[in-house]
Parts: structure tokens; sequence; C-alpha cells
């Protein structure tokens, strides 16, 4: 049985960033978990800190593999996002993540800001 520390390649997830009229969409394709949600974190966090946009979109259309380190990134986004009062939207939830999110509360915790 491998070690952790004996895996050849990590898969990090694109990160793509586009200025919108409102704001920024954010388009993440690939996994997002233990070893590639601290890349997304810096991301998120730098771009909502940044001079502050009104709405930030997360589409989450190319994600093919979410765990609970990428959940946690993003419940973060969403505290930051809401101290900035900034707009985080969720988009592009195929059905096997909107059953996730509706499974653990992250839905409600969205509210209306979840597009599929």
């Amino acid at each position: 049985m491998p070690l952790l520390a004996d895996r050849k390649r990590v898969d990090k997830p694109e990160i793509d960033i586009v200025d919108t009229e409102n704001g920024a969409l954010v388009s993440l394709k690939g996994r997002v978990d233990i070893d590639s949600s601290p890349a997304v974190r810096d991301q998120l966090i730098a771009l909502l800190h940044a001079p502050h946009p009104s709405t930030v979109s997360i589409d989450l259309s190319g994600v093919t593999h979410i765990d609970s380190s990428g959940v946690a990134t993003l419940i973060e986004a969403l505290k930051i996002a809401r101290n900035c009062k900034t707009e985080l939207r969720l988009q592009g939830l195929h059905d096997r993540l909107h059953r996730l999110f509706e499974a653990t509360g992250i839905l409600s915790l969205f509210n209306d800001g979840i597009r599929r």
C-alpha cells in the first residue's frame, strides 16, 4: 500500500478569473481537494480582499471532485465575502455537487446565490 508521500502526481485545479461587468467570475476545473484547496483558497481570498467586487461568481461546472477541504474553502470564502459586502454565488453545479451541497446544508448557506 503506497504512502501519501509516494504519490507522484497531484492534480491541480485550473483557476481562471475573469473580470465581469458586475464583479468577477472564477472558473474552477479539476479536483478541489486537500492537496489543491490551498491554491483555490489563496486565489479567492486575494480576489475578495482586492478592491471589492460587488459580486463574485464561482463556476463549478468543471470540478470533477471536491472533498471536505474544498467545501471548507467555499464556506470560508463566503464568510469573507459577507464581511466585505460582496455577494458570492456558485454556479454550474452538476447533479452530484448539487446533491452533496444539499445534503451538507451548504445550499442553504448560499441562499439564492446558487445557479445550476
